[in-house]
């Protein structure tokens, strides 16, 4: 798993097993996170428009058996960071 941020987006690079739903998934990763900042900085859901971390939407490609999981992993770590 490998995690990047921006100003206002979040990568994560992640494996999973066939037996989850892109959409479950997604929806795993946003609740836990959540759930997770919320606990360690409970300041921070009253400062949230409709006290919600996450939008509703995502956007989700993936990395094929002969795609380079290395450049995409470098990708993702590099958010952020200025050329």
């Amino acid at each position: 798993m490998e995690i990047g941020t921006d100003k206002d987006h979040v990568h994560f690079l992640v494996q999973s097993v066939p037996a989850y739903s892109v959409t479950k998934l997604v929806t795993l990763i946003k609740s836990i996170t959540a759930r997770e900042v919320f606990r360690l900085c409970p300041h921070v859901k009253k400062q949230l428009w409709g006290r919600e971390f996450w939008t509703d939407g995502y956007f989700v490609s993936t990395v094929g058996r002969h795609g380079d999981e290395d450049t995409i992993r470098n990708y993702v770590k590099k958010q952020g960071e200025v050329c």
